[in-house]
């Protein structure tokens, strides 16, 4: 088992910057890639950011240039640096972590970004 704890969230302006934490803990050796996805009222959870053990990213090309996901192996956590926010960046985001297998999930933290 795999728990994914998220922090971080929280009410921004516009142009403004958060940076989410997911921690880690359990049977984490099993996890191959990370990632954070996001999930707006009326929409569908979509992925924002994934990293992979090796270190390989990917992003969905509205947060391009914008957002950064980054690894901290010692400390077991998942970082997603986001930048120049926009209203439409406002949900909850969720912290994910998969073994190949199995898919886990964190609560969720919610961002918000006022204009």
């Amino acid at each position: 088992q795999v728990q994914l704890v998220e922090s971080g969230g929280g009410l921004v302006q516009a142009g403004g910057s958060l940076r989410l934490s997911c921690a880690a803990s359990g049977s984490i050796f099993s996890i191959n890639a990370m990632g954070w996805y996001r999930q707006a009222p009326g929409k569908q959870r979509e992925l924002v950011a994934a990293i992979t053990s090796g270190g390989s990213t990917n992003y969905a090309d509205s947060v391009k240039g914008r957002f950064t996901i980054s690894r901290d192996n010692a400390k077991n956590t998942v970082y997603l640096q986001m930048n120049s926010l926009k209203p439409e960046d406002t949900a909850v985001y969720y912290c994910s972590g998969t073994d190949g297998m199995y898919d886990y999930w964190g609560q969720g933290t919610q961002v918000t970004v006022s204009s």
